[in-house]
């Protein structure tokens, strides 16, 4: 379904009528979106410092009072546990189910972080003239597990996500140059080039996402991902934790020029 057009309020009443429960690359252009990670109230703050030892891959750009579930900041009366297309249930870091409504899972001890997301740049990939393949091909943007050690912090701990962007090598510079205007959203490339550099065996199968076509002489660019979180959730164990499925954010009132230097 292409909203590509529509308002961030409109696509967000659909995601929570069950009417959109796809991955949400390329809608609503212009305006950000959010990944989740929400955790018990006792690991909030080792999650926070975590967020802010690592700002790349795990930029914050609201966070939610205990139990709380409307956002007042990025989403006016976004409700975090029904207007994301769909959420990833994990206990003791182990992934138990997924579901287009978190509703029931909800607790009143529960912290919602909410965190900056790549789609939210590639608006200004498009408007540069640069290829954005997975949204030309329908696609999941491809995410990879990486050797890149993020900082640790309490329990948390573990190695980035990156999501990759293939393009020909002449328009490299102007996708670095688009992207680290908007360290809200991750900003610039943490890699370029060689996946191996950064511990990925085969650029044809992600950990996440889709895999997408790269052409002869196509140069693939890694930016930090907010799947992150979900990885340290994995890697740290915590006893309950709802993160969004990958790919599937929430789309939010910012435009994603406010997000910029």
């Amino acid at each position: 379904m292409n909203d590509i057009h529509a308002t961030p309020a409109q696509v967000r009443e659909k995601i929570r009528q069950g009417i959109i429960t796809g991955q949400t690359a390329g809608m609503c252009n212009g305006y950000a979106q959010a990944n989740l990670c929400v955790l018990p109230r006792e690991y909030a703050y080792d999650f926070l410092l975590f967020a802010q030892r690592n700002p790349a891959p795990c930029p914050i750009l609201e966070v939610s009072d205990p139990g709380e579930r409307l956002l007042y900041t990025i989403a006016k009366n976004a409700d975090i546990a029904t207007d994301f297309p769909k959420y990833r249930i994990y206990i003791d870091g182990v992934l138990k189910e997924e579901t287009t409504d978190a509703s029931s899972f909800w607790r009143e001890d529960l912290v919602s972080f909410l965190i900056g997301c790549s789609f939210s740049f590639e608006g200004e990939l498009l408007a540069a003239g640069i290829p954005v393949r997975h949204i030309e091909e329908g696609r999941n943007v491809p995410m990879f597990l990486t050797n890149i050690p993020c900082r640790p912090a309490g329990i948390f701990h573990g190695n980035m996500v990156v999501s990759m962007r293939p393009m020909p090598a002449d328009q490299v510079v102007r996708a670095v140059n688009a992207t680290a205007a908007m360290p809200k959203v991750h900003g610039a490339p943490v890699h370029i080039g060689d996946p191996a550099g950064i511990g990925i065996a085969d650029i044809h199968r992600p950990d996440f996402g889709d895999a997408v076509t790269v052409y002869p002489g196509e140069v693939p660019v890694f930016w930090p991902c907010g799947v992150t979180p979900q990885a340290a959730v994995m890697e740290a164990k915590p006893s309950f934790a709802i993160t969004h499925a990958p790919g599937h954010m929430l789309i939010t009132d910012i435009p994603n020029a406010a997000l910029k230097y």
